[in-house]
């Protein structure tokens, strides 16, 4: 049986929710988390909970020394894994001899064993798979590697991510002004959520993934759910079926979330085909 890892939307829910463990993002040098905390605020959690830390930016050449640096001081506390989008990471990893497991998680290129196999001769461990691909290459993946499996299976996923401030940037040219921390992006009937945050700009599903039905037939590590931008009571019942969920009730429990959110499978049951025209 897989375990369930929450990001949660708020550091209050870092002690009130029953996950297996948490994702927590690290102020400067993450992307696309809810919130971000620092070093000394990390140090101060008190959790039974397994920790991951989120270290998925893209780094420049200017912000290794504080990379190694954060890397060395997660290396003194009980840390599970860090997931990580740049490969300097695991390079570091062996140089620094850091004790804590790495999760390959450069998102859209997860998507295949043969290069999961590649990075688990490297050291790593573990990988977090794409969202972008289906229910049958998530099985074909985890029945040919020895790499233990994430995926998020629940919550708005991102679609993209710049360091441009695309918002503010927009905002200054026109010499508007909003005060809103979420704006949405219209496109063909769909609204998608787009914030801007000092780290730049996320672009995220228009619709919530409820991956519910297919967590059963799949060999999976774990389960990755995000909390952001949802009504925390609701978040706590759809975590408890994901704990909860089998063969008899997967069916009540998918119709259940699609009738509490604006609820899709995304790429789960949807083939991608690339065209060249």
């Amino acid at each position: 049986m897989y375990k369930t890892i929450v990001i949660p939307s708020n550091k209050e829910m870092i002690n009130n929710i029953s996950s297996d463990a948490i994702l927590l993002g690290i102020k400067d040098l993450s992307v696309n988390m809810p919130f971000y905390i620092t070093l000394d605020e990390l140090k101060k959690i008190k959790t039974k909970k397994e920790i991951f830390i989120s270290l998925n930016k893209n780094f420049n050449n200017g912000e290794l020394e504080v990379l190694k640096k954060t890397l060395l001081e997660l290396n003194d506390l009980d840390i599970k894994g860090v997931f990580f989008y740049d490969i300097s990471i695991v390079n570091l990893k062996e140089k620094l001899n850091l004790k804590y497991d790495l999760v390959w998680n450069q998102e859209h290129m997860t998507t295949n064993y043969l290069t999961v196999n590649y990075w688990l001769n490297k050291g790593v461990n573990y990988t977090c798979l794409s969202n972008e691909i289906t229910t049958r290459e998530i099985k074909e993946i985890t029945q040919n590697t020895k790499s233990k499996i994430i995926i998020q299976m629940f919550g708005y996923v991102p679609i993209m991510n710049s360091k441009r401030h695309l918002i503010n940037n927009y905002l200054k040219e026109f010499n508007l002004k909003n005060k809103s921390k979420i704006n949405y992006i219209e496109k063909e009937g769909n609204k998608y959520p787009i914030i801007d945050s000092e780290n730049g700009t996320v672009v995220y599903t228009s619709k919530i993934l409820n991956g519910i039905k297919d967590v059963i037939d799949t060999d999976l590590e774990y389960i990755l759910l995000n909390s952001f931008m949802i009504d925390e009571s609701k978040f706590k019942e759809v975590l408890e079926m994901f704990k909860t969920v089998n063969n008899e009730n997967k069916n009540e429990y998918y119709e259940k979330i699609n009738n509490m959110f604006n609820a899709d499978t995304l790429f789960l049951h949807k083939e991608t085909i690339y065209k060249v025209k």
